[in-house]
C-alpha cells in the first residue's frame, strides 16, 4: 500500500545526499599570466577568458554579470583555471554587446515569479480521498494530483496503471473543476516506474509532458523528482531539465515546477546540482519547491522548514543573481501534515506559522502531502487516511487555503 511519497522508507534523500565537497581543478605550480580583468558589464561567450582576484577563469557558455569567483562551482558558468600572476596575456576581447540570441547558452527565469494559489496534494487512487465537493467549504482553490508515472516505455499514465483519461484520476479532476477548483498534475514521486528514466531523450520526455498538458489544458505542471533513479542521477536530472526547457519554449504560459527533497539547512548536493544545472541548461524553471520533512528535522519543524527555505533562497541568489525578493518568488514549500514517515510532528499550529512565513516572504507555491491524510487520528501513526495526530477534519487544507 502506498502510505506516503516515501512509502515509510526511513532512509531520506537528504541523508543520502548530504553536500559533498567538489574538488578544485589541479593547477600548475607556476602561475600563468592573468587574463584581462573580468567586467560585470561585459558579455562573455564560451571559451572567453577573464581574471578575478588573482585567478584565471574560462567561460563555459554565454554569461553577463556572473562573477567568476562566486560562479565557478562544478556546474556553474566559469571554470577556475587556477592562480595567475606575472603580467597579463594578450586580451581575448569579449563582445561589447550580447548576441541577439544566444541559442546554446542558458536563459534566466523571469526575475519575479507569479504566486499560485495553495494546491495541496490529493491521491485519487489511495487513502480514501475526499470528494472535491466535501472540501468546497475550506476555501481551497486547487489540488496537486498524484502521480503520473510511465507505462510501456515513455507513455504517461496515472499511477502507472491506467491511462490519462477515463480512470479515477480523470474523474477526480473533472469533479474538482466542476467545483471551481484548478488542478496541477504531479509527475514522478518516490516510487514506481517514472517517465524520467524511461524516456530516452529530452525530446521524448518533453513529448510525454506535453501529452499531460494537452490532456488537461494545464496552467502548471509539477515534476516531483525523487530517489536514486531521478534526483540522484545526473543523466536523468539533465534530461528532466532539458525536457522542461522544451516544454517552456512550446508553452510559455505554463508554469514549470520542480519538487525535490532537502536538508534542514537547504538543498543537499543533488538539490544544489539541480538548481545550478537549471541555470546552466537554460531550463527556465518557474518554481523550485522543497519538501521539508523526512530529513531528520527533529522537533522544530517550523525552524527546519524556515532553514531549508532560507538555504534555497541563498542558492537561487548566488546562481541566478536574484535579490532576496526575487529568489523567494521562485520558491515553494511542500510539507507533510501531522506525522511524517520519520515521526516528525507538524501540528496545526506549526503549519499555520509555516504558512504565515511563506506569505510574508512572498513564496510562490504552498502545498502538503496530503489531503487524504487531513483527518484526525491521535496515535494512529503514519497511515494513508489520517494525519496521526488530533485535529479537525480538513484543518491543514483550510490553513493552506489562506496562503
Amino acid at each position: 500500500m502506498k502510505l506516503s511519497r516515501k512509502l515509510l522508507i526511513l532512509g531520506t534523500v537528504a541523508a543520502a545526499g548530504t553536500a559533498a565537497a567538489v574538488l578544485p581543478m589541479a593547477v600548475s605550480n607556476a602561475a600563468a599570466a592573468c587574463a584581462p580583468a573580468w567586467s560585470s558589464s561585459a558579455v562573455y561567450v564560451k571559451d572567453n577568458a577573464a581574471s578575478q582576484n588573482g585567478h584565471n577563469y574560462t567561460a563555459k557558455w554565454w554569461s553577463q554579470g556572473d562573477s567568476p569567483s562566486t560562479h565557478s562551482a562544478q556546474w556553474d558558468v566559469w571554470a577556475d583555471n587556477g592562480v595567475c600572476g606575472g603580467g597579463t596575456t594578450s586580451p581575448t576581447t569579449p563582445p561589447t554587446t550580447p548576441p541577439t540570441t544566444p541559442p546554446t547558452g542558458p536563459t534566466t527565469p523571469p526575475a519575479t515569479g507569479a504566486k499560485m494559489v495553495a494546491a495541496p496534494y490529493v491521491y485519487p487512487g489511495w487513502g480514501n480521498p475526499p470528494a472535491p465537493s466535501t472540501l468546497a467549504g475550506t476555501g481551497v482553490k486547487a489540488f496537486t494530483i498524484a502521480f503520473v508515472l510511465a507505462a510501456n516505455g515513455c507513455n504517461p499514465v496515472w499511477d502507472g496503471e491506467s491511462g490519462l483519461t477515463g480512470g479515477v484520476h480523470a474523474t477526480y479532476i473533472a469533479q474538482a473543476r466542476a467545483a471551481g477548483m484548478d488542478i496541477v498534475p504531479s509527475v514522478g514521486g518516490w516510487s514506481g516506474n517514472k517517465l524520467g528514466p524511461n524516456c530516452a531523450t529530452p525530446e521524448a520526455l518533453a513529448g510525454a509532458y506535453q501529452k499531460i498538458i494537452d490532456a488537461f489544458q494545464l496552467k502548471s505542471i509539477d515534476i516531483d523528482i525523487e530517489n536514486s533513479d531521478e534526483f540522484e542521477n545526473a543523466v536523468v536530472q539533465d534530461r528532466v531539465l532539458n525536457a522542461l526547457k522544451i516544454v517552456k519554449q512550446k508553452n510559455p504560459s505554463v508554469k514549470t515546477i520542480l519538487t525535490f527533497g532537502t536538508s534542514p539547512t537547504g538543498p543537499n548536493f543533488y538539490g544544489t546540482r539541480l538548481v545550478q544545472q537549471a541555470k546552466a541548461l537554460g531550463a527556465n524553471i518557474d518554481i523550485f519547491t522543497q519538501m521539508p520533512f523526512d530529513f531528520g528535522g527533529g522537533a522544530d519543524m517550523y525552524g527546519s522548514t524556515v532553514g531549508a527555505t532560507e538555504g534555497l533562497k541563498n542558492l537561487l541568489k548566488t546562481t541566478f543573481g536574484y535579490t532576496d525578493a526575487q529568489a523567494y518568488s521562485h520558491i515553494g514549500i511542500s510539507g507533510m501534515n501531522g506525522l511524517s514517515d520519520q515521526q516528525e510532528l507538524t501540528s496545526v499550529e506549526t503549519w499555520t506559522r509555516i504558512r504565515d512565513y511563506a506569505k510574508s516572504k512572498g513564496l510562490s507555491r504552498f502545498t502538503f502531502w496530503a489531503v487524504n491524510r487531513d483527518r484526525g487520528c491521535a496515535g494512529g501513526g503514519v497511515v494513508s487516511n489520517c494525519s496521526g495526530i488530533a485535529q479537525g477534519d480538513w484543518a491543514f487544507t483550510r490553513i493552506s487555503a489562506g496562503f
